[in-house]
């Protein structure tokens, strides 16, 4: 299906990797020419050679920590000098450290609460005339489905990434009909977070090979399995073309079903 988004351009932060790289090679996929972000200039580096190679859109890369102050406003610049415009946002962040209530300090939720919220203000507050520009765009942000239903042990995840559902939500009306906002609430999918994690309890015994711990992972979803990273990345696309032009100010759980939340 063509996406008709082909020549237009993108910025996801936090891209280099994960669910933030799924996303930006799928835009690539469509014709789009995406800024990808991340902090480690060699990682970002191979990164955008793999997001290059996977479409006819340009990935250009551009170093910076989110949680700067002044990373927003640098990289909506960097996306209108490179690319003449912004046409699409895409927000994701790296998950905030694990841990019950009680063992959770001050600094890890003023931490956690830049990591995944002001960072998201900021980008979103930078790029809001360039997306409204030349017949308007989309912003997508990447959450958690932990936002439907808490999950053990994630108490900064559970509580601060609701604050980016009520910005969506916010914008989905302050910045219509020029932008549509929308968010896509991530369940388990196979990143390198989660390929780590395999290959330690390889390494404990808790598994017999990786393979075996990819399909434990998966027994308690209906579909019986973990996520492609690329099937979020395609939701993602989906939700920045005119095919999804409806839709507006919603959070799209893609987690096969794991979440037992009515709504």
């Amino acid at each position: 299906m063509d996406y008709e988004i082909s020549g237009n351009a993108a910025l996801v932060t936090a891209s280099s990797s994960g669910l933030g790289e799924a996303s930006a090679t799928a835009l690539v996929r469509e014709g789009v020419n995406v800024v990808v972000n991340g902090r480690d200039e060699d990682r970002l580096a191979a990164a955008v050679e793999r997001i290059d190679a996977a479409g006819d859109g340009a990935a250009v890369g551009h170093a910076a920590d989110i949680t700067d102050p002044d990373a927003g406003a640098a990289l909506v610049e960097a996306t209108v000098d490179e690319f003449g415009g912004l046409d699409h946002l895409v927000t994701s962040a790296g998950g905030p450290p694990s841990g019950p209530f009680l063992d959770t300090t001050d600094e890890d939720w003023y931490a956690a609460y830049d990591l995944l919220v002001m960072s998201v203000v900021r980008t979103v507050r930078a790029a809001a005339d360039p997306l409204r520009a030349d017949g308007g765009g989309t912003f997508v942000a990447v959450a958690s489905r932990s936002v439907k239903e808490a999950i053990d042990s994630l108490v900064l995840s559970n509580a601060v990434r609701m604050a980016v559902i009520g910005l969506t939500k916010t914008l989905s009306r302050e910045l219509a009909p020029e932008v549509r906002t929308n968010a896509v609430l991530p369940g388990p999918h196979e990143t390198s977070r989660i390929e780590r994690l395999i290959e330690q309890g390889v390494e404990r015994g808790d598994y017999a090979s990786y393979e075996a711990g990819l399909a434990a992972r998966g027994e308690s979803n209906p579909l019986n399995r973990i996520g492609d990273p690329m099937e979020l990345g395609n939701t993602v696309a989906f939700l920045s073309s005119p095919a999804s032009g409806y839709v507006n100010g919603t959070a799209i759980p893609v987690e096969g079903g794991l979440g037992r939340a009515n709504l």
